[in-house]
């Protein structure tokens, strides 16, 4: 059998690598497959194209996988985050850093997460301050949310929150009020990243056996004559028995001259985040120590930085730091039209102000956007996403990652839903 798979991302490539029973051919819209796992290595510089992404996972087997491939080129580091909160660097969770706080803010958020009182939730507000309360949810967990989603906390369904934003235990708030030291996201503690090339190593990692790749080929129409299915880019058609397709949802159905009009206006109806990164490097002796912090303050751009140096000793030259900053955008909401010069001019007045480096400093600077890059689960998208599913489905596509199933996973759950086709196509081919 003949696979077409769309979209040479890193769900992309484990499909196209662990379907040993058929052939595959990827079709990729960018000049190189990897997606939101690219990584960029310059100057002495590496930096991650889709923002920071770390090695961990709760799935023992998958995380063994990922490590037994990088091999030699696996590093481990300990995750040291923070929280930029009134001009100080706070420790991340914010819930685990209450010691940190002014003695007045300390209070708050001590008082009114043990004398919570909110009623059952209804959205991701009321959600939060059902479970952190009125202190911890106005000083940071909304804010920071609200500024990274771009979106209105009220806005958004909760359904998505369960096992992605733990809920602290009570204990673990006592203590660190009290100035003794406890860790949140434990299972984030101690991380793996490759030791060179960046996280882009991990979807090479699934395409070093794997060379039939199509690349600089955008999708714009599948149409199924009989048994086959064709797949166009206005110039070249591709002919497969079976389509899978790991491309955001909406040019999926855009590309189906016969999807009906109700399912496509819902799907591009469903919201999601386009990202910029701005990547900073610098000559400076004081590079910090911290592996990310993160910014509610509304009036700086980004909301989280990272520091590949924390994450591999290739992240900078000697004598220079590097910083990743990260920028969710909308169109309109006045950022997003923004000059990639005026977006560099603003993250380092940002960086400026947090006193991480000085603009004379500055020796290399870059941008990179992502158009699809977070899906937002707004009230309404359940029902528009389970029918343009159920309609690729019932015409026989399969859909699988972030942006097809419009669904926030990281890595490791691409690679188990990548695992699992691989698997569900060679135990077809077996019954045929």
């Amino acid at each position: 059998m003949r696979v077409g798979i769309l979209g040479g991302g890193l769900v992309g490539l484990v499909v196209a690598d662990r379907c040993r029973n058929h052939e595959c051919e990827i079709l990729e819209l960018d000049k190189v497959g990897g997606g939101h796992c690219r990584s960029l290595v310059e100057g002495g510089y590496t930096f991650d194209l889709g923002g920071p992404h770390i090695i961990f996972s709760h799935n023992k087997e998958i995380l063994e996988m990922m490590f037994k491939l990088l091999g030699d080129n696996l590093g481990m580091r300990r995750r040291e985050s923070r929280i930029w909160f009134d001009r100080r660097y706070v420790k991340y969770p914010f819930e685990n850093g209450l010691y940190d706080l002014k003695p007045q803010d300390r209070f708050e958020c001590l008082y009114h997460y043990l004398n919570n009182d909110y009623p059952p939730p209804t959205n991701f507000k009321e959600w939060i301050y059902h479970v952190f309360g009125k202190g911890i949810a106005e000083k940071y967990m909304i804010p920071y949310n609200e500024k990274i989603w771009n979106v209105p906390a009220d806005q958004m369904a909760m359904d998505w929150v369960e096992g992605r934003v733990p809920r602290p235990p009570i204990e673990d708030v006592i203590k660190a009020a009290v100035g003794v030291e406890t860790e949140g996201y434990t299972h984030q503690l101690n991380f793996g990243y490759p030791k060179t090339g960046g996280i882009e190593m991990v979807p090479r990692c699934f395409s070093k056996n794997y060379d039939n790749v199509t690349t600089d080929f955008r999708v714009e129409k599948v149409w199924r004559d009989g048994k086959h299915w064709h797949v166009s880019n206005g110039r070249v058609t591709k002919t497969y028995d079976k389509v899978v397709t790991t491309i955001p949802i909406q040019d999926m159905m855009d590309a189906i001259p016969d999807a009906p009009e109700a399912i496509r206006r819902g799907v591009h109806e469903l919201r999601y985040n386009s990202l910029i990164i701005a990547m900073i490097g610098a000559a400076t002796r004081t590079p910090t120590a911290y592996t990310s912090v993160y910014v509610p303050e509304p009036s700086i751009v980004f909301h989280r930085l990272s520091f590949p140096l924390c994450f591999t000793d290739d992240g900078a030259p000697p004598g220079h730091m590097a910083v990743t900053a990260e920028i969710t955008t909308n169109p309109g909401d006045g950022v997003h039209e923004l000059s990639d010069e005026e977006v560099i001019r603003r993250v380092i007045d940002g960086l400026e102000s947090m006193e991480i480096l000085r603009r004379n400093e500055v020796r290399f600077q870059r941008i990179h956007r992502t158009k699809h890059a977070y899906v937002v689960r707004t009230f309404d998208y359940k029902e528009k996403l389970t029918r343009a599913l159920d309609y690729l489905n019932g015409l026989g596509i399969i859909s699988v990652g972030r942006n097809s199933e419009f669904e926030y996973i990281n890595m490791d759950e691409a690679i188990r839903r990548g695992l699992a086709i691989a698997s569900a196509l060679d135990k077809e081919s077996h019954q045929s």
